[in-house]
């Protein structure tokens, strides 16, 4: 059995029309992109752990917090919800428990993807992937777990670490595993965009991030490639940052500093100090 919210998605992906889906975190984010006519929105990981729960997107939220805040813009969205599910929180035992849970807090798509643990924003350096047979062992596990026809987008973030062809063999593996959408995170230029498009005939999921590695990319032309989501996870939160940065001024704060990406958002939040714990007890590899 399908789901309202699912069955709204996969209309809207079986369309024309290119879906935009703005990154929402909370409740009022939520309520605004509603309200806003949004035909589908994103739960954005890096928005709840930034805005929920005060951390840089590096891992540190976990599968509870990550559902706790899912129910609440769900509720609050009313239009389908495409959310985020990180890695899974684990083996394919645990992405399973995910998948089931994430369908019962109302989302009509799930994210996973192959990094490695901690998992770090795709727009960031130093990002590890598992090996393929790992991860497609992951999205075996969420096809067969959901129940009510749950979109499964299978995201690669192997451009990074292991070049572009490597992300495009990846795409085209997790296609042929069944994903509904896939999505290459951070393609460096248009002609890696063309060639995502080229290499995969599933329903692809661009990620539009200011200040992020990605180049932008009009709508017109995402959707002439093939591209059915553009989501902008952090159009929301960065304009929540800047103006509230902007009204402490106001009250005599000092001058809001300049957000020009992720990385700076994540500062603010603390980043320094969760790298200096982590290379603190980093075992070294031999």
């Amino acid at each position: 059995m399908t789901s309202e919210p699912t069955a709204q998605l996969r209309r809207l992906l079986a369309a024309d029309e290119l879906v935009r889906a703005p990154g929402v975190f909370d409740g009022l984010s939520a309520h605004l992109a509603r309200r806003a006519g949004f035909p589908a929105v994103y739960f954005t990981g890096a928005g709840a752990s930034v805005a929920g729960f005060g951390l840089p997107d590096i891992g540190l939220v976990t599968a509870t917090e990550m559902l706790e805040r899912l129910r609440v813009v769900v509720e609050a969205a009313g239009v389908p919800v495409i959310a985020d599910a990180d890695t899974g929180y684990g083996n394919p035992m645990h992405v399973a428990r995910t998948v089931r849970d994430y369908e019962r807090a109302g989302a009509a798509a799930v994210q996973l993807e192959d990094q490695a643990f901690p998992k770090r924003c795709g727009h960031m350096a130093e990002k590890q992937v598992v090996d393929t047979e790992q991860f497609v062992a992951s999205l075996r596990s969420a096809l067969e777990a959901r129940r009510e026809g749950t979109v499964i987008v299978a995201r690669t973030d192997a451009r990074g670490p292991l070049g572009i062809d490597e992300a495009l063999a990846r795409a085209r593996r997790y296609e042929a595993e069944g994903a509904d959408v896939v999505f290459v995170e951070a393609p460096q230029s248009p002609a890696e965009v063309e060639l995502i498009a080229a290499a995969v005939s599933a329903p692809l999921l661009f990620n539009s991030v200011a200040g992020g590695l990605s180049p932008d990319i009009d709508d017109e032309v995402l959707s002439r490639l093939g591209y059915r989501i553009a989501i902008h996870p952090g159009a929301l939160l960065f304009a929540a940052a800047d103006a509230m940065a902007t009204a402490l001024h106001r009250l005599g704060g000092p001058p809001p500093a300049a957000l020009t990406g992720p990385g700076d958002l994540f500062e603010v939040v603390g980043q320094a100090g969760w790298r200096a714990l982590d290379e603190r007890y980093r075992v070294p590899t031999r």
